[in-house]
């Protein structure tokens, strides 16, 4: 895969350092690499996620949550991971943070369905709690075993906008023409 991240123009250099970084504490084997298709498409990729045993969470998942949206979409909104609400859909931001997305979407008039939505994590970690299955935050191992179907994504939507979460709890931003500082504001 190319190391470009995002298309033309995209100079945000701690993404692009997360993204082409292999994680040390990561076997290959135990990442999601060995899972991807030789011919990458967005079909043939969701369709490889969907038998990823790439990371042990896998294992306590409904099914693989992968990416949607337009196939060139301007922008891409990147999560964390998916929620319980996303595992038992199959779909990402459906739950309350997608809910929580499509008012910030709207109330800047940006039309969800121009955008292309994913998580880095495509499978919901979780601990029961009763019966409810509540969120856990992925570790960094996990992350880097899902950063092979995430670094694909981008190759094959090569948005011209990226938006991302950090654990600092500011959004990360890359686009052309975007200040070096704009994630802070």
């Amino acid at each position: 895969m190319s190391n470009r991240v995002a298309g033309e123009g995209l100079a945000e250099r701690d993404l692009r350092e997360v993204l082409s970084r292999e994680d040390p504490d990561v076997p290959e084997k135990q990442t999601a690499a060995a899972w991807l298709p030789d011919r990458v498409t967005i079909s043939s990729l969701r369709e490889a996620a969907a038998g990823c045993k790439g990371c042990g969470l896998w294992a306590s998942a409904t099914q693989t949550v992968f990416g949607e949206g337009r196939r060139h979409a301007p922008l891409m909104l990147v999560g964390e991971t998916p929620g319980n609400d996303e595992d038992l859909a199959g779909r990402p931001f459906v739950g309350p943070a997608g809910r929580l997305l499509d008012r910030g979407l709207a109330d800047a008039g940006i039309d969800r369905d121009a955008a292309y939505v994913t998580n880095v994590v495509k499978h919901f970690k979780w601990e029961p709690r009763g019966k409810r299955r509540l969120h856990r935050r992925p570790d960094a191992g996990e992350i880097g075993a899902c950063l092979p179907w995430l670094q694909a994504e981008i190759a094959c939507i090569q948005p011209r906008v990226l938006v991302w979460p950090r654990r600092d709890g500011r959004a990360g931003i890359a686009g052309p023409r975007l200040p070096r500082d704009a994630a802070a504001r």
